[in-house]
């Protein structure tokens, strides 16, 4: 069987939990925690200072013939609260923003349709807030970061 591999990037707050959901994933053949968003070149360091731009994300490489990119952006929205702004948990900043990078016409239209029926839906009381941006350059973060529930042995935070 042939592999249609796509990519999808999404930001929903510290990317150590939103990796490890997306690797649960039939279909997913890769997610990688990284920086998307911002400029120059980041370090976690400048990232977490909230000053050069970037959002922690996960960029997924998955099988579009097992898994198609609706699942995962549900997956997006069921993982975090799409609605506060610039804010996950106890993680404050512009660098844990809920923001969907598109890959191409059809993911933005798909991102889109998606927060107007979330709107329209009763599932959160107040609007959504997720950013939906143009793909960027993608800067994959240091290697301490992938993977690391898995390393460090932790389940799945509550996101």
């Amino acid at each position: 069987m042939s592999e249609k591999i796509e990519l999808a990037t999404f930001g929903a707050g510290c990317f150590w939990g939103v990796e490890a959901r997306f690797r649960e994933l039939k279909g997913v053949l890769d997610a990688t925690s990284g920086y998307m968003g911002g400029k120059p070149q980041p370090s976690y360091e400048a990232v977490c200072t909230g000053s050069t731009g970037h959002a922690e994300v996960v960029q997924v490489q998955f099988d579009a013939e097992q898994l198609d990119y609706e699942t995962l952006l549900a997956l997006f929205f069921d993982m975090h609260n799409p609605t506060t702004l610039n804010r996950q948990g106890p993680d404050v900043g512009s660098q844990y923003r809920s923001v969907v990078f598109f890959h191409s016409a059809a993911q933005e239209k798909v991102a889109r349709q998606s927060i107007v029926a979330i709107n329209q839906s009763d599932r959160w009381s107040e609007p959504v807030v997720t950013e939906v941006q143009t793909a960027m350059t993608f800067w994959p973060a240091e290697e301490y970061h992938q993977r690391y529930l898995e390393k460090h042995g932790l389940g799945l935070c509550s996101l």
